[in-house]
C-alpha cells in the first residue's frame, strides 16, 4: 500500500458481516491514502486471540462489534492516539481507562441519525393522518367511513420526547410543515430548542397534548420505563407514539394494558425489550403495534454514510485539524 508522509499506523476491527457495508470498496480506497495498515481487517474475536497487533496502532477504526476499550486492550497499544467509531453508540465501548487516557473517540452518530429521522418523519406524517388506526378500523368493518376526522399535518402538535441528534434532525425536518413541535429534554437549553425550533415542555403536557410522540432520549437509569400507564393513557384519542430509541424506555407491561383498553392508540415499535420480543410477546397480537425489527436504523447501502464519516474524521486527523464528531467526555454517560 502506498502510505502518504502524514499516514497514520490504523487497524481496521468490527464483525464481519456488516463490514462490506459500512467500509465498501469506494470508502476503503480513500482510505488507504491515509493510513499505513498494521494487518488486514479482523473481528474482535480475532483480535482478542492476538492483541499484540496493537502495539503500533495509532487509530483504531470500528464500528458494530467494536472492542471494549479496557485497560487490558489498552495496555496492547502504547502508540493508540484515536478511536473512530462507525456506528452511533459509544457507551459501551469506553470504560475508565479509555478516558484516562484522554484520547478522542469519534461517534458517527450524526450520520446514524439520518435514516432513524427519515424512518421517523415518515410515521409522523402516517401518524397525523392517523393511517394505522383508520386501516385498522376499514379492514374490521370491511367499509369506508365517510370524513374521516384525523389531525393531518396542519396544525397540530408533535412531541419529541429528546433532543439529541435524532431529535434535532427529526424536529429539523417538520420545519417543513405547518406543525407545532414540542419537547422534552432535561439537557436541552432553552437556546438549544429556540435554535431546533421546538417549544420545551414538561413531559406530561407533551403526551397529553401532542398527537404523534416520538421517543429519541438515550437509555439510562432514569430512563428506563419512563413511559408508562400514565403517560400513555393521558394520550390523545387516535394518537401515535414511535420509538425508534431503546425498548426499555417504555414499561412494556403497563404499555400492553393501555394498548388494549385503548384500540384507539397506534404504537410503532422499531425496539423493544428484550429484542426481538419473546416469542409469546402480547405485541404480537395486538392490532393496534406496529412491530418493525430497527428498520429505521441505517440497513444496508446506508451504512456507507458512517463509513464516509469516519473517512472524513480520520483526513482531519491526520492533517492536524480538530475532529467534528468526538464525543465529549463530560457528556458521554448521558449518551445514548
Amino acid at each position: 500500500m502506498n502510505a502518504s508522509a502524514t499516514a497514520a499506523t490504523a487497524l481496521l476491527v468490527m464483525e464481519e458481516e456488516r463490514r462490506a457495508d459500512v467500509y465498501p470498496p469506494e470508502v476503503m480506497s480513500r482510505l488507504d491514502p491515509l493510513v499505513a495498515w498494521q494487518g488486514p481487517p479482523l473481528t474482535r474475536q480475532q483480535l482478542d486471540a492476538d492483541p499484540s497487533v496493537l502495539g503500533e496502532v495509532e487509530v483504531l477504526l470500528t464500528g458494530w462489534g467494536a472492542p471494549v476499550l479496557d485497560a487490558t486492550l489498552l495496555g496492547h497499544a502504547p502508540r493508540l492516539r484515536a478511536v473512530l467509531v462507525a456506528a452511533g453508540s459509544v457507551r459501551h465501548l469506553t470504560t475508565p481507562a479509555f478516558w484516562e487516557r484522554g484520547m478522542p473517540i469519534v461517534s458517527a452518530a450524526a450520520a446514524n441519525a439520518v435514516p432513524v429521522a427519515e424512518f421517523t418523519l415518515a410515521h409522523v406524517l402516517l401518524g397525523l393522518k392517523q393511517v394505522h388506526r383508520v386501516a385498522r378500523e376499514v379492514a374490521g368493518s370491511r367499509r369506508y367511513p365517510r370524513d374521516v376526522a384525523v389531525p393531518g399535518a396542519y396544525q397540530s402538535r408533535v412531541g419529541l420526547l429528546g433532543l439529541g441528534h435524532i431529535g434535532r434532525l427529526v424536529a429539523a425536518h417538520l420545519a417543513r410543515f405547518d406543525v407545532d413541535v414540542l419537547a422534552t429534554d432535561p439537557l436541552a437549553t432553552p437556546e438549544a430548542a429556540r435554535q431546533a425550533g421546538v417549544r420545551l415542555v414538561g413531559v406530561e403536557e407533551l403526551f397529553a397534548t401532542c398527537h404523534v410522540v416520538s421517543l429519541h432520549a438515550p437509555l439510562l437509569p432514569e430512563t428506563r420505563g419512563t413511559v408508562g400507564a400514565g403517560l400513555l393513557d393521558s394520550l390523545l384519542p387516535g394518537a401515535t407514539l414511535i420509538n425508534t430509541a431503546r425498548g426499555a424506555l417504555i414499561d412494556e407491561p403497563e404499555a400492553v394494558r393501555v394498548l388494549r383498553a385503548r384500540p384507539d392508540l397506534t404504537a410503532v415499535l422499531d425496539v423493544t425489550h428484550p429484542e426481538p420480543p419473546a416469542h409469546d410477546s402480547p405485541l404480537f397480537d395486538l392490532p393496534n403495534v406496529v412491530l418493525t425489527p430497527h428498520l429505521g436504523g441505517a440497513t444496508g447501502a446506508e451504512r456507507a454514510r458512517l463509513g464516509l464519516l469516519v473517512l472524513d474524521e480520520l483526513r482531519r486527523f491526520v492533517q492536524g485539524l480538530p475532529l467534528q464528531h468526538a464525543v465529549d467526555p463530560a457528556r458521554a454517560a448521558s449518551l445514548a
